[in-house]
């Protein structure tokens, strides 16, 4: 993997996970995708325009169907995860997700995009998604996970792996900007949530009043952290970028255990030991 391409996934890797502890914060909102959508829109739709104005892209039929592939799947995405935390801790909703979704989508981007995965890489892959099992406690005692925290994981994560591998063919097939990637999800999000948002308006601006903060801090970091993973997936295969953003598990899971004083075991130190080999593996893997 270019050494650009992995400063571009560890930046990205703290931005996510520093915006997961907001959406977990905030997991009591209803309303809460509509308002940091809302807030994304806002904020990076200058962004968008002078890309418009200024690159002038051609979208095609297969464009087209790329941005809302994306769309779909980054909706489903964002109301599985926030109903994950609403249920569940975010120390085992969080490692679930992030590491069923590289599996799928490593598998994915050799399958559908023709990529050849090395030795290391597939060594790395298999060192992260056990890693995070290890940071997850389902080797411990399984029986004493969630159910409801480990379906609604493994549900974020298909849509993880099913984004990513839809999002990297938009990006390096299709020559389609990660902005534009990002924002037509954000766009998507706004007006279909809409009439479920604004038909409970007492409930809107309550929830908008109480959760501005954790809103304001996903609106700026949940798009950023992704564009720079659509970057890296430019110069870099989507089968090494996508098991290296589990980095995040990292920060994730301390995260969990420190600031929101959640169960962690000695068992999360082996597994995240497993994470960083793994990740050193894909970083040499190219």
């Amino acid at each position: 993997m270019p050494f650009l391409a992995l400063i571009a996934v560890l930046l990205a890797a703290v931005t996510h996970s520093t915006w997961n502890l907001a959406a977990k914060k905030a997991a009591g909102s209803r309303h809460f995708v509509w308002l940091y959508s809302i807030g994304s829109i806002v904020l990076y739709c200058p962004v968008i325009g002078w890309l418009l104005y200024e690159q002038r892209p051609h979208f095609g039929a297969l464009q087209w169907l790329a941005l809302t592939g994306t769309s779909v799947l980054h909706l489903g995405y964002s109301l599985a995860l926030q109903a994950g935390y609403r249920v569940s801790d975010l120390s085992l909703v969080y490692p679930i997700a992030r590491g069923s979704g590289p599996l799928l989508s490593f598998v994915g981007a050799t399958i559908l995009l023709g990529e050849q995965p090395t030795v290391l890489a597939g060594l790395g892959l298999v060192l992260i998604v056990a890693g995070i099992l290890l940071v997850a406690g389902l080797t411990r005692e399984p029986h004493r996970a969630p159910k409801v925290g480990i379906f609604f994981g493994l549900l974020t994560g298909a849509f993880i792996a099913s984004y990513t591998v839809n999002d990297g063919w938009a990006v390096k097939e299709l020559g389609l900007s990660p902005f534009v990637i990002d924002f037509s999800g954000n766009l998507v999000r706004v007006v279909v949530l809409a009439p479920f948002a604004l038909r409970d308006r007492a409930g809107l601006i309550r929830e908008a009043r109480e959760y501005a903060r954790p809103a304001a801090v996903v609106s700026v970091l949940g798009p950023l952290g992704y564009i720079l993973v659509l970057f890296a997936m430019k110069i870099a295969p989507v089968s090494h970028v996508a098991p290296a953003r589990e980095l995040s598990t990292l920060v994730g899971t301390y995260f969990g255990s420190r600031l929101l004083r959640e169960d962690a075991a000695p068992a999360r130190l082996i597994g995240a030991t497993c994470i960083l080999v793994g990740v050193v593996s894909l970083a040499f893997a190219g």
